[in-house]
């Protein structure tokens, strides 16, 4: 695996990231050890320190998969708010965990579910909640 990008999180979303992993039991979720992982190496810093073009929770994101060369827009959002039309992407998925903290036009490769590893680059911030002022989402 290359060297992973450096990440950023507000003081926030890793309290409740934290409290949510603290809440599901050991085997929830294949990629529960690799975003406890990322959580422990991010740079924690209050909201409104946030750069601009960080994904954050809630945070719109255009997105490229190397494998399938598609891009893709989704909102990387906490299980309870997944939406059946597929708009959004839990945090607890593979891609949703590789995109949590990194900054457009970074690369990531992230194991998936089946062994295989995703190269994701980060196109495009559309959407931060921090850049818009909204640091109570």
């Amino acid at each position: 695996m290359t060297t992973k990008p450096k990440i950023v999180l507000s003081s926030l979303d890793a309290d409740r990231l934290s409290k949510l992993l603290d809440s599901l039991p050991d085997q929830a979720f294949p990629g529960k050890d690799d975003l406890e992982a990322e959580l422990e190496r991010a740079e924690i810093v209050p909201p409104a320190e946030v750069p601009p073009n960080v994904v954050t929770m809630n945070s719109t994101v255009r997105f490229s998969i190397e494998s399938s060369s598609k891009e893709f827009f989704l909102t990387l959002v906490y299980p309870k708010d997944v939406d059946a039309q597929g708009g959004t992407i839990s945090i607890l998925a593979p891609v949703g965990s590789a995109l949590l903290g990194l900054s457009k036009g970074d690369e990531i490769e992230w194991p998936n579910p089946g062994g295989r590893v995703l190269r994701v680059r980060i196109e495009d911030v559309l959407y931060q909640p921090e850049r818009a002022g909204d640091f109570g989402r």
